[in-house]
């Protein structure tokens, strides 16, 4: 079969079977250039296709996971790090990937070789980098490179066992243009880099940005051929959240929680009250306090509200820690079921500290929250609230109670509001007061 040639965008990579002034995919105009589209080789028969094998027949291999030296990394993958696998990190700008990855690399258990390879920075900024964090790179490698074969050729002489590419976004290949960035180069790029890991058994991360919008920048179209997808985000300045929301070797619902310091990020040892603030008896009104479940502890959260009057008569929710459908929700259940009135008000919502709350049990410390912003009466101090509310006012039971309640109780909280009685009913019985519907949950609150 003889070669073809064919006329490809330098811009967007796209193809095409003849000469076009135009693209027109990325509609860039003189881009397409002439290439030679050389025949396919038949395949032998070591490249044949392996035969089904019986799943009881698969051994599972020993040391598939090793330690990534961070513990809040540890927790947030499911364990450690797995061979081969290939794990997206992406976060703002200055949010510190690039210094959790340097920390990673200096701190990983294993005996392999570790390669960073920066596409946005050179040798000496990293060497600066590692200085300011105490780093000593005595089997870190650091290789400063965009184009893709240059990498793969590099992989080859080196055979690290921990791959960093810091980012996707800057990694381009010669055949599909010299332009990086693009959804082909990218989704092209990480599939090569990925091929190579998995062939030889490396962990692969792959560093990428988020826009303003929250959400990953160009590295969104490869999250479905990655393993693991890390969400690095802010809290409070100098609080940090590691957070998965893709896992095939773990749950997505662990986080960890850093501190940002001029030493690196550190780990917090102790994270469960950090994102409430001590009053002593002094609680402005609108403030509920809500021990959430996050993976495999609990945290204590302090729920903000204001509620003003709209301006125009149009009633707007402002919330971007919480879902503003639930905000809305929440607030829909306390006009039906209490008769007051949210529909010409203005609603903020905010959580102190800045950590990002999506499960049921908030809801019932939210509506009190509402609430008491609403009358302007703030809650009772060292009170905290648990629970699901339903469209129909029922507070509804959640899962791990009885931690939930430890938690508080360790915390010097004296009662807590919750669905149903804990199964140790006497080991929280001056703490605990439970309640069934929207209308007792207020007045076993505010009836004081």
């Amino acid at each position: 079969m003889k070669n073809k040639n064919y006329f490809q965008c330098s811009e967007c990579g796209n193809r095409e079977p003849r000469w076009l002034g135009r693209c027109p995919e990325c509609g860039s105009w003189n881009s397409l250039q002439e290439k030679q589209q050389t025949a396919l080789k038949k395949k032998g028969s070591s490249d044949r296709e392996q035969a089904p094998v019986p799943l009881d027949s698969i051994e599972i291999q020993e040391g598939l996971r090793f330690d990534s030296g961070i513990s809040e990394v540890n927790r947030v993958l499911g364990g450690g790090i797995i061979k081969g696998s290939a794990i997206l990190i992406g976060g703002e700008p200055g949010i510190g990937k690039s210094t959790l990855m340097l920390q990673v690399s200096a701190r990983t258990k294993t005996s392999g070789r570790v390669l960073y390879i920066s596409g946005e920075e050179s040798a000496g900024q990293i060497r600066m980098r590692a200085d300011r964090l105490a780093i000593t790179g005595e089997r870190i490698e650091i290789f400063s490179s965009t184009e893709l074969s240059s990498i793969l050729s590099t992989l080859d002489q080196v055979k690290p066992v921990v791959i960093i590419i810091d980012s996707i976004q800057t990694i381009y290949s010669d055949e599909l243009g010299v332009v990086p960035g693009t959804v082909n180069q990218i989704k092209f790029c990480a599939q090569e880099l990925i091929s190579w890991a998995k062939a030889r058994d490396a962990a692969l991360f792959l560093i990428g940005h988020v826009t303003k919008g929250g959400v990953l920048a160009g590295p969104k179209v490869i999250e479905h051929i990655v393993d693991t997808v890390l969400y690095f985000d802010t809290g409070t300045e100098d609080i940090r959240v590691l957070r998965a929301t893709k896992n095939r070797f773990g749950a997505i619902d662990e986080i960890g929680i850093f501190h940002m310091s001029a030493a690196g990020l550190e780990v917090i040892q102790d994270p469960a009250s950090i994102f409430i603030t001590r009053r002593g008896d002094t609680v402005p009104a609108g403030v509920a306090v809500a021990p959430t479940y996050e993976g495999s502890r609990v945290l204590l959260v302090e729920i903000q509200s204001l509620v003003v009057p709209a301006k125009g008569g149009i009633s707007r929710v402002f919330s971007d820690r919480i879902d503003n459908a639930r905000v809305s929700r929440m607030a829909a259940v306390l006009e039906k079921h209490l008769r007051l009135r949210f529909s010409d008000q203005d609603i903020y919502v905010n959580v102190a500290g800045g950590i990002r709350l999506g499960e049921v049990a908030i809801e019932l410390p939210l509506c009190l929250a509402l609430y008491s912003a609403r009358i302007n009466q703030p809650l009772p101090p060292s009170t905290s609230v648990i629970g699901e509310v339903s469209l129909a006012g029922e507070i509804r039971p959640v899962s791990h109670l009885e931690r939930r309640l430890r938690t508080v109780m360790e915390m010097g909280y004296k009662r807590a509001l919750h669905p149903g009685s804990p199964v140790n009913n006497r080991q929280f019985e001056s703490l605990s007061l439970p309640v069934t519907d929207i209308a007792q949950a207020v007045r076993s609150i505010f009836s004081d």
